[in-house]
């Protein structure tokens, strides 16, 4: 049987509804699960008018009531931060019920969800909220490179604040676990990346390295946990990359991670959230509002995201994983009805 993936819709008004339609659409998405959507029948239906996309059957959860001739592509309303967080909340109820096998989300505008009321900096921290989740990291992946972040979208000045022995720790102990659940790598190899130039240059550059960052390796490593001491970033990533000597990279800081990842992965690039009691991948990039509703955006993110929903509840599943599913598969849902379009 296979996986029953959820899908949201991310903002209404940016791209997140057609790279749903390609994504879907493709031939080779289809063949590896059951894509359920969360979203807006009419939004969807009016894009597949005007853009002629070629959509094969595909179920839609219909979660909203907008009028898509009033909507303004790429300036999202209350309605439709509403909308998209309700699409979240659904597929967290559907994934903690079993009802479908893994989440994938679209793009949503941090900024219009914090308009509307809702105080997360993004998807990840409310995921974490919604599954009662404390610790749980963001990773952002591709084939080439894997980067983890201690802190995620917090100002510059703020990071060295934000770095404790025990959450950089915890990042490392998180990561070595959802390696070994996720891509089946029993000791993977965690390089850890310093905050300052030179690694500090001993305490030259700034004393985080020997302060906080090889204290919190060390306590991994007295868990077996295989992480290196504090790497010089400039040079940290060619090591990852070229010399393929590690199977990840935790970072400090936002930047630090994603600069090198989306000069590789910039179109299919997937963000994991690591910790959840569910699975959970989206694409790696946000809701594109320039081009939105313009029939140009590139589906390869979703599509990469939707591929590894795939192969991390395929690899479960070989690992003893057993998920009821039932809901998904017979096309009922408790909630609301599901329709094909």
């Amino acid at each position: 049987m296979k996986p029953a993936i959820a899908i949201t819709m991310g903002d209404p008004t940016g791209v997140g509804p057609e790279v749903i339609l390609k994504a879907v659409s493709d031939k080779n998405i289809r063949r590896l699960c059951n894509p359920v959507i969360l979203g807006d029948e009419a939004v969807f239906k009016y894009l597949i008018s005007n853009f002629q996309f070629p959509i094969s059957n595909f179920k839609i959860i219909n979660l909203s009531n907008l009028n898509p001739a009033k909507l303004k592509p790429g300036k999202p309303d209350t309605a439709c931060a509403e909308a998209m967080m309700a699409y979240i909340r659904e597929a967290v109820r559907m994934a903690e019920a079993d009802d479908v096998d893994a989440i994938v989300t679209g793009p949503i505008s941090k900024e219009a969800i914090n308009k509307a009321g809702y105080n997360f900096h993004g998807h990840t921290e409310f995921l974490a909220h919604l599954t009662k989740t404390k610790d749980f990291r963001m990773m952002l992946a591709g084939s080439a490179l894997k980067v983890i972040l201690v802190t995620i979208h917090e100002s510059i000045k703020n990071v060295p604040g934000l770095l404790t022995k025990e959450n950089i720790f915890k990042t490392i102990k998180i990561t070595n676990e959802s390696f070994k659940r996720y891509f089946g790598i029993q000791k993977p190899r965690i390089a850890v990346a310093a905050l300052n130039p030179h690694a500090g240059e001993g305490g030259l550059f700034g004393d985080e390295e020997k302060r906080i960052i090889i204290p919190a390796v060390k306590k991994a490593r007295q868990l077996g946990i295989h992480a290196s001491y504090p790497l010089p970033p400039d040079t940290l990533f060619y090591r990852a990359v070229k010399n393929k000597e590690f199977d990840c990279v935790v970072c400090m800081y936002h930047d630090q991670g994603l600069i090198p990842l989306k000069l590789l992965h910039f179109e299919d690039g997937v963000n994991v959230t690591l910790g959840l009691p569910i699975i959970r991948t989206s694409v790696d990039h946000g809701t594109a509002y320039d081009i939105a509703w313009k029939g140009i955006a590139n589906p390869a993110s979703m599509k990469a995201a939707i591929e590894m929903a795939v192969e991390i509840v395929v690899r479960e599943k070989k690992m003893g994983v057993v998920r009821k599913r039932g809901a998904a598969q017979q096309g009922y849902f408790r909630v609301c009805a599901s329709r094909w379009i």
